[in-house]
């Protein structure tokens, strides 16, 4: 028996330091906070998912944590 893809849903995740920093460069082509979209397992990962990923904003990778919809 096939196993459906209840398991696999999609988060979101937004970079920490633009939202302590508030983003305001005069550098950017646009203000506002950069996030990135992708899955996880619910059973195999249940807490929060936390990346270290680029920012385009920052211009560094930056740690990035799951927010909620």
């Amino acid at each position: 028996m096939a196993k459906g893809k209840e398991a696999r849903v999609r988060v979101i995740l937004e970079c920490t330091s633009c939202v302590r920093n508030g983003v305001n460069n005069k550098k950017k082509k646009s203000p506002g906070i950069f996030r990135y979209i992708t899955q996880k397992n619910r059973h195999n990962t249940s807490s929060q998912l936390e990346l270290r990923k680029f920012c385009p904003h920052c211009f560094k990778h930056t740690i990035y944590r799951e927010i909620t919809k």
